[in-house]
């Protein structure tokens, strides 16, 4: 089994990118109460602070700080996963290999991580967060995109319902098209 080198930093806060197995898919905004049901039970055993988070059509962008002596992100990612899915009904193609470990065939295996280092990083990361759905073409500015974290920061005087303004995305985002 491959050995990843993950940051386990207790009271850590992390960057994580958490995507779909099938990209061009809409689960999680058509099944956002789901998730969000996902994320408040994992929550409940094993806590967290949920910095940022936006959850798009077919991926999740989230900063996330875990409790003082607690680094074990890799469990509540799990939980969250396997909730979600066990809560949606089973109408995804599978491989012969998850067949054969009766695994669903909603999410990528793994996910990807990044340390937050200091508040610069921090703050980039937020920011990444909450413009990915400009980004991706989705809405035109931050504030008409429902399923963030944005909007409960706002109303926290964090961020001015405008920020970023309305933007014309430029260039070619997320995953490649079929050539």
């Amino acid at each position: 089994m491959p050995n990843y080198r993950r940051a386990f930093v207790p009271v850590g806060c992390w960057f994580f990118n958490v995507n779909l197995l099938e990209r061009r898919r809409t689960l999680l905004v058509d099944h956002i109460d789901t998730l969000r049901d996902a994320v408040a039970a994992t929550r409940s055993k094993y806590p967290f602070e949920i910095d940022a988070i936006v959850i798009l059509p077919d991926h999740i962008h989230a900063v996330l700080t875990l409790p003082p002596g607690d680094a074990d992100f890799p469990t509540r990612w799990r939980l969250i996963k396997t909730r979600f899915a066990k809560a949606i009904p089973k109408r995804e193609r599978l491989s012969a290999v998850r067949k054969a470990r009766n695994e669903r065939g909603i999410w990528q295996r793994r996910f990807w991580e990044h340390l937050i280092r200091d508040e610069a990083d921090y703050a980039h990361h937020v920011e990444y967060c909450y413009i990915n759905p400009v980004k991706h073409g989705l809405v035109r500015r931050v504030q008409d995109w429902p399923h963030a974290s944005f909007h409960r920061d706002v109303e926290r005087g964090i961020f001015p319902a405008d920020w970023a303004g309305e933007v014309e995305p430029a260039g070619a985002f997320g995953e490649r098209e079929d050539l």
